[in-house]
This record gives structure tokens, C-alpha cells and sequence, in this order.
């Protein structure tokens, strides 16, 4: 067969048949689910949910709500963090224009359209997208709501630590240490002066004295790495029977896990609330489990009130003291808490579900931020953020959906098979190399050395 050579220089066609324009093969997650939400009417849910947000007669016809939040979904199934990657993407992949009815011949939305919808459909409309996923995997039997892991993560934010600046004067940071420096005596301070100075300073990156402008939300905190940055903390509410998340929160990064529980745990309730008002069957919380971070007096006391049972890690406090050093009144109720969770987790249904909960819990953080592409945000403004954190979660639960139903749960899921596959096969042959040079060895005649077909097959067995 003849090599083929590129033409340099190709005048283009003025009329192609629509039968000859090139198409790609398509992929089979993206088709089953388009088919899910033709079955589920979810186009006719979300332009009936954000017909509010756009005028009746005035303006050109915009982009249809249904490709907005596709164009969002397909930010966690293809790992892509920008609005921008999005864009690119879904412009360059036939397999993506068909996922959202586009032809070669009409361009997908850019970043700034998405920037645009964005602003214009409010957050509300976003929960309710949420809750109306989480309503399809209760119809699916993927949902109990009785048992709910908790746990909480940071993502960075899009703003930088040398941006800062005091939240009373509005110095920034070298221009606070210059100040400082010359307040000791020198005049003309360098930077090794001001770096040696600002090493000697205690508690130096304080959120109650510092503030990014760009991004005041943002709070300064330490990474799960050992780094010092800006972030966000997102918490997750999972359900331990099914693995699905029924509520995720954004909050500041230096809120306290006793303290941001309680938000994400009466999001979870309205949110199944909703669940069964679109006819799922699901149960309210009533176990609470989650790590020694949220463990305290005061949570274990209010999820109690709730009438919620707390599987909540104690950490070691030694000794404790059950009287008000102040008033000297007994806290009974606190202690009552206490207690009753410290013999819930000593028993055996508690060791089981502590340990559910770093599986199922921490399985939601991998996809959505790890391999969802979603760690570091590009966005600003906890509401902005928030908004396309709710959908990329909604991938995961639609994830859940179509592994049920179709065996996929991402698009890359064919390409790992096939990689989990051929690590099968070449297992199988390697015990097979293994077995037959000890064979070898064993019908070998004493005292004969070794042939280079045994050596040779030694060698890949060991290999």
C-alpha cells in the first residue's frame, strides 16, 4: 500500500452533503444518559424551573437550560476545573456535540455564556436541580436517607496569599511588615530584614486581621499537603447505605466542624423532604456518623434533640468535668449525649459504620475533586462556587443512576475495563510462565544445569 501524503494547500468544498460531513463514533455513557433524561423529562424540568429568568418576548432565544447544566456535568465526568476547559471541550469533541444537540455546523456555547446563565439563574434553581437528582435515585431504590456519613474537605480558592491585605488599615502584607520594621528602628528595611522579622512573628496569617480583597469569602487555612493558602471548605452528606451524597455545603474554610454540621445536616433534611415530595420513598436522618473533628458537648447535645443517634470518633480529653466552672450547674443533657455515644461506638454496629464512613465518604471526595478536576476552584464568591458545585455533584449521583442501570459510571469506565482486563490476561500469564518453569525444574535430571529455556522462563515469571 502506497504511503499517503498531506496536501499542502487545499481549497475547502462551498457544498457538503450533509450524508458525507464526518461524525464521530459516539460514546455509549453519554447516549444512555440522554436516554435517562428524555425518560425523565429533564429539559422540560429545567426550562419550566428557569422560565422566570428570561423575558417572553424581548431578546434573542439564549442557550436552553438543559445544555447550561450538561455543559456543567460534562466538567466532572471529563475532569475538567474551568469554565473554559468546559468550552473548549465540548467545542472540539463530536462525541460532546452530540451529548448536547449540537451540529458541525452550530457553535457550542463559550465561557462567557456559561458566565452569563451562571449570573442569571439564581442558586435556588441549582438546589432544586440537585433535589431533583436526588429525587430519580430515590425512584431508582438507590436511596435510604436513614444513615448519613459526614465529613467535610478544603478547595483551594482563585485568589493568592500575597494579595491579602489588613482588614482595618487595608495594608497589604510587605507594606505591614515595612511598617513593623521601621517601628524597631530600621529605616530602610530590605527584604531580609522583613523576611527575618516576619519569622520571628506568632500567628502572622490570622483571618480575624486579614482579608483578600478579590475574593473575601476565601479564608486562610492550612491544606491537607502542609500548605498554607486561600480555600473553601465543601462538606458532604453521604448516605452509607447506597454511597450517594443527599447535601453538600460551602462554607468558610476556618468554620469549625461542630459548628458547620448543623447547616449541612438541615440542607440534607430539606432536601429529602423534597425527594419525597416528587414521590420518592426515602426516611429522614436518623444516625449521624462521622470523625473525632465534629465530636463535642454541644453537637453530640443538638443532633440528640433532634432525634438523630450520633456514631461520632471521641477524641482522648482525659478526665471530664460535667459541672459549669461558673454557674456550677450539672450539664446533664450534654453528659447524657456524651456518653450514649461513647458506648454506640464501642459496639460493633459502630465500628462498622465509622469504618463505612471513611470508605463511602471519602470515595465522594476522589471523584468530585480528585478525579472531577474540581480541588482547585476558578470561580469566586462562596454563592458563584456553590452553584457549579451542586451540579458536579449532581454527576456523581447520576453516576450512581446509570452504573445501576447501564454498568457505567463515567465515561473512562471502558477504557479502566479494558485496562482491568488486560492486567487479568497478563496475570494469567505470568502464574502460567510460573508453573511451567517449575515444572521445568522438577523433570530437570540431578545435576544438569540449567538450560537458557528454563533461565529464559524464569525470567518472565519473575518479571
Amino acid at each position: 500500500m502506497a504511503m499517503g501524503r498531506r496536501d499542502g494547500e487545499r481549497q475547502g468544498q462551498f457544498w457538503i452533503p450533509a450524508e458525507q460531513v464526518a461524525k464521530g463514533p459516539g460514546h455509549p455513557f453519554y447516549r444512555k444518559l440522554n436516554e435517562v433524561f428524555r425518560q425523565r423529562g429533564f429539559d422540560r424540568f429545567v426550562e419550566g424551573l428557569c422560565e422566570k429568568f428570561y423575558h417572553d418576548q424581548l431578546g434573542r432565544p439564549g442557550t436552553p437550560p438543559g445544555v447550561y447544566f450538561r455543559m456543567l456535568l460534562i466538567g466532572y465526568f471529563e475532569g475538567i476545573d474551568s469554565e473554559r476547559g468546559i468550552d473548549w471541550r465540548c467545542s472540539d469533541s463530536l462525541t460532546l456535540r452530540e451529548f448536547l444537540g449540537y451540529t458541525l455546523t452550530q457553535s457550542t456555547p463559550d465561557h462567557s455564556t456559561l458566565c452569563t446563565i451562571r449570573q442569571r439563574i439564581d442558586l435556588e434553581a441549582h438546589r432544586e436541580v440537585f433535589a431533583w437528582v436526588v429525587a430519580m435515585l430515590a425512584d431508582s431504590g438507590l436511596l435510604k436517607g436513614k444513615t448519613l456519613g459526614v465529613d467535610a474537605t478544603t478547595l483551594e480558592a482563585n485568589a493568592a496569599m500575597r494579595s491579602i491585605v489588613r482588614r482595618d488599615s487595608g495594608e497589604s502584607y510587605e507594606q505591614f511588615l515595612t511598617g513593623l520594621a521601621k517601628a524597631s528602628g530600621i529605616e530602610t528595611p530590605t527584604r531580609e530584614d522583613l523576611a527575618k522579622l516576619d519569622r520571628k512573628r506568632k500567628n502572622k496569617a490570622s483571618n480575624k486581621d486579614w482579608e483578600n480583597p478579590n475574593d473575601p469569602d476565601a479564608k486562610i487555612t492550612k491544606m491537607k499537603d502542609g500548605r498554607t493558602h486561600l480555600a473553601h471548605k465543601a462538606e458532604h452528606a453521604t448516605d452509607l447505605d447506597t454511597g450517594a451524597i443527599v447535601s453538600v455545603t460551602l462554607q468558610p474554610a476556618d468554620r469549625d466542624d461542630r459548628k458547620s454540621v448543623e447547616e449541612t445536616l438541615e440542607d440534607a433534611v430539606e432536601t429529602l423532604l423534597d425527594a419525597r415530595e416528587q414521590g420518592g420513598e426515602v426516611g429522614l436522618p436518623q444516625e449521624v456518623v462521622a470523625d473525632k473533628g465534629y465530636h463535642g458537648n454541644d453537637a453530640c447535645r443538638n443532633m440528640t434533640s433532634l432525634g438523630m443517634r450520633t456514631y461520632i470518633s471521641e477524641p482522648d480529653r482525659g478526665r471530664r468535668v460535667w459541672t459549669d466552672p461558673k454557674t456550677g450547674e450539672v450539664k446533664s443533657a450534654e453528659r447524657a449525649a456524651v456518653y450514649a455515644n461513647r458506648r454506640r461506638i464501642g459496639g460493633k454496629r459502630g465500628k462498622a459504620l465509622l469504618r463505612k464512613r471513611g470508605e463511602l465518604v471519602e470515595r465522594t471526595f476522589a471523584h468530585c475533586y480528585e478525579t472531577g478536576g474540581l480541588r482547585r476552584t476558578h470561580l469566586r464568591g462562596h454563592e458563584n462556587i456553590l452553584k457549579r458545585l451542586l451540579i458536579h455533584v449532581c454527576g456523581f449521583n447520576l453516576g450512581l443512576v446509570l452504573r445501576a442501570v447501564h454498568g457505567l459510571g463515567k465515561p473512562r469506565t471502558l477504557q479502566d475495563g479494558m485496562k482491568r482486563l488486560l492486567a487479568g490476561v497478563f496475570g494469567e500469564l505470568r502464574t502460567l510462565w510460573k508453573l511451567v518453569a517449575a515444572a521445568g525444574r522438577l523433570l530437570q535430571p540431578a545435576g544438569r544445569a540449567e538450560t537458557p529455556r528454563t533461565d529464559m522462563c524464569l525470567h518472565y515469571a519473575a518479571a
